[in-house]
């Protein structure tokens, strides 16, 4: 697995692009979506970033190690008794509910910042929109809310009306809360326009090469390459099946490569039957079911398919929206799938 650090700094710098003068943060939950955070951040640190967003309380504390001076935000709340740990370690905790506002304004007192979620239409985590304009001023100066956040629902998707609707609904609750920033915009939401931009931008996905404008072409750079070995290629005759429970069977004499990965390294079982490999650039497609450890693909129009020779799972053609896809799920249950077997390869930072 090769992750080129240079493109998630370069996809950073894009993404900032699209709205100058608007701080844009960094989303490196789930180890960097599979890329590694130990390298991922420091990496991100070195282009300007200043902010980064965590989904857990033990995330933040392993970023919080490698970037003394990042300002660091907990996004999935403040899990009881929890609050202490978040302010001896200088983590913002984006708070979602009264029973949390209430338990993290005991432990700050004003003193320790901490983000509000507001919800405008996930049904996840977060305050209701009538909830948080309800809220009293001395309510919000107790638990420190120096930032309002909310989510949004389908930002990969313009034409859809949600995005007007929330984007309206979080002016509403900056209208009422004036004097704290704002921050609305994911990787696909940034795209919706200045209007979605507000105070800071948050992008992830897109960030490590997953394009936020489906449909169009994809403005980020590729980050992740992921090959395997080939490490057997064997002649089966018209009628012989391939792996578990015979789920294909050769129609004629074929050339079968196995390579060694399978889905304990999160390359998706989903895949079978669908997915495809590059040899020599010829696409070869996956045979039968994915085992634990091994894949098996049709190399017969790939005659550079031998013993030894690397096979592209992710990378080139097949980026990674393409690999999700194949699979029937998404780049990102791709990327932060990917197993702890491989050896990753940094480049460009």
């Amino acid at each position: 697995m090769t992750v080129d650090l240079g493109a998630v700094a370069a996809n950073w710098r894009r993404l900032s692009a699209e709205a100058p003068g608007v701080p844009c943060a960094a989303v490196v939950k789930a180890d960097a979506y599979g890329c590694g955070l130990a390298r991922v951040a420091p990496s991100l640190w070195r282009a300007g970033c200043r902010s980064f967003f965590v989904a857990h309380l033990a995330e933040g504390l392993r970023l919080r190690a490698l970037l003394p001076a990042a300002e660091i935000s907990v996004l999935n709340g403040l899990l009881p008794g929890s609050g202490p740990a978040h302010a001896a370690a200088r983590l913002r905790p984006v708070l979602g509910s009264r029973e949390e506002l209430d338990e993290w304004g005991e432990v700050s007192r004003g003193r320790h910042p901490a983000a509000l979620h507001v919800d405008t239409g996930m049904n996840r985590l977060g305050l209701r929109l009538p909830e948080a304009l309800a809220l009293a001023g001395p309510a919000i100066a107790r638990a420190g809310i120096d930032l309002l956040m909310t989510h949004l629902v389908s930002a990969e998707r313009p034409e859809d009306p949600v995005n007007a609707r929330q984007i309206a609904d979080f002016a509403t609750l900056r209208a009422a809360l004036p004097g704290i920033p704002g921050s609305l915009a994911n990787s696909s939401g940034i795209f919706l326009g200045r209007h979605a931009h507000h105070d800071l931008l948050r992008p992830g996905y897109a960030l490590f090469g997953g394009n936020p404008t489906p449909g169009r072409p994809n403005p980020m750079r590729p980050v992740v390459r992921l090959e395997a070995a080939i490490a057997q290629v064997r002649t089966v005759e018209a009628g012989e099946s391939v792996g578990y429970n015979g789920r294909w069977t050769a129609p004629a004499r074929r050339r079968l490569a196995a390579l060694s990965l399978g889905y304990a390294d999160g390359y998706p079982r989903a895949a079978s039957g669908t997915g495809r490999a590059l040899v020599d650039g010829v696409p070869c497609p996956v045979l039968g079911l994915i085992s634990m450890d091994l894949v098996v693909v049709d190399v017969t129009e790939a005659p550079g398919a031998v013993r030894g020779a690397t096979a592209t799972l992710i990378g080139d053609s097949l980026d990674v929206d393409a690999v999700g896809a194949a699979a029937g799920t998404i780049g990102y249950e791709i990327l932060t799938g990917l197993g702890s077997r491989y050896v990753r390869h940094y480049v460009g930072g």
